[in-house]
């Protein structure tokens, strides 16, 4: 499945684990508020299981690739997870783990709408010029 949209992105975040997704988004954008990539992609691993019922490698997988021609390679890569450790993977990974304890109020899904379309914007305006 290729997501085509935002709009088809968010349907498939409300039927996710969300809460869980919210937090770890919420986690990034305190330590890389700048890093808008790095944030969407905490938020959209949690489509996965929605995608697909096998293996976290696979449902990892599965969300990457829904959302490499939406999102872009950088996020394809972070949600994908099985490359190189970077520091960026790293942080994903941390605020991951961390968010599964973490009890705070991270919002609503609809705080991320604006942020996943600017994201998407970009990614359009980069592979116009490629």
């Amino acid at each position: 499945m290729e997501l085509r949209s935002v709009e088809e992105l968010m349907d498939l975040l409300y039927a996710g684990r969300h809460q869980h997704a919210l937090r770890t988004a919420a986690l990034l954008r305190r330590g890389r508020p700048a890093d808008k990539e790095l944030q969407v992609a905490g938020l959209v691993r949690g489509i996965g299981p929605v995608l697909c019922q096998g293996a976290a490698a696979e449902q990892a997988r599965t969300a990457a690739e829904a959302v490499r021609a939406l999102l872009g390679e950088r996020v394809f890569r972070l949600v994908r997870g099985d490359a190189d450790l970077d520091d960026d993977a790293l942080r994903l990974r941390q605020a991951d783990e961390e968010s599964r304890t973490a009890g705070f109020d991270a919002g609503v899904l609809e705080d991320w709408r604006t942020v996943l379309e600017l994201v998407a914007a970009r990614h359009a305006r980069l592979g116009a010029v490629d």
